[in-house]
């Protein structure tokens, strides 16, 4: 959320046996562009934390990691925790597609302030084609386009894309039937378009993954971790990244970078729990 208003609506359930086809539609059902499951495993994790495994879905399939779906599984954990008090701190390790590392979530009344850490992201240099034909479908021109295109991994490739300002960002209206066509072809997740930071590290950004099925994602956590990376080599170390805006739904994630570890945050609502239709 931003400013306690917004953010990116996400389901998340316990997990259970549930098919492939079931998992698909739970995300349509409850109205969100992401469906988070999760499940508790056995056994202690990093200092006695208690250890929880997270699957994400869209419509389209599942997806190897989700950042905001991350964010939003751990509001949801904190919220179930019996602390006793209105604030009180949760620590937990996560496991997402093979990868294990510390979540915590932090009570305020009826706001949950989550974090975790996250790494390392996969950096490269675009190919050719990717440089020619993604911002064609974004409906950025040359003049429009900023320095630095960059690829970025943090379980699939997406593009991240400099523009000139936030109003060429404010602007883009893409070609979604041409931007799926393109990405499809190069195995991109996405686009994650951005405009310069100010000296404090604020920025604005906007993700498109239409070939997940999300052809604007609200507030996309991951591609934030993406950019966080890449700005950090440039000594930019940490960063707050307004989304959503377009959607009529503000959000803010927070990044910060110590060595490979990029650190993410944000804050979350998490209302009372309601049965799918």
């Amino acid at each position: 959320m931003r400013d306690g208003r917004g953010g990116s609506p996400t389901a998340v359930l316990d997990d259970g046996r549930y098919g492939e086809d079931e998992r698909r539609r739970v995300s349509g059902l409850a109205g969100t562009s992401h469906a988070v499951f999760v499940a508790r495993d056995p056994g202690p994790g990093q200092d006695g934390a208690p250890v929880f495994s997270l699957r994400f879905y869209t419509s389209e399939g599942e997806l190897p990691s989700c950042g905001h779906g991350t964010v939003a599984a751990l509001g949801y954990l904190a919220a179930r925790a019996d602390t006793g008090t209105d604030t009180g701190t949760r620590r937990v390790t996560l496991r997402v597609a093979g990868r294990t590392f510390p979540g915590r979530a932090v009570r305020k009344g009826a706001h949950v302030e989550v974090g975790f850490a996250y790494g390392p992201v996969e950096l490269r240099e675009p190919y050719a084609a990717e440089s020619a034909l993604v911002p064609p479908a974004l409906g950025i021109g040359p003049r429009a386009l900023g320095p630095g295109l960059q690829v970025a991994s943090v379980g699939r490739p997406r593009l991240l894309v400099p523009v000139a300002s936030r109003a060429e960002l404010d602007a883009l209206a893409p070609d979604m039937e041409r931007l799926r066509a393109v990405c499809d072809r190069l195995g991109l997740l996405g686009c994650y378009v951005y405009a310069a930071p100010s000296p404090s590290g604020r920025l604005a950004a906007r993700m498109f993954a239409p070939s997940i099925g999300v052809p604007e994602d609200i507030a996309n956590a991951n591609s934030t971790a993406c950019l966080a990376a890449h700005l950090a080599r440039r000594g930019v170390d940490r960063i707050a990244v307004d989304m959503g805006d377009s959607l009529g739904s503000p959000a803010t994630i927070r990044a910060g970078v110590s060595g490979a570890v990029v650190r993410l945050g944000g804050d979350v609502l998490v209302p009372r729990p309601r049965a799918l239709p």
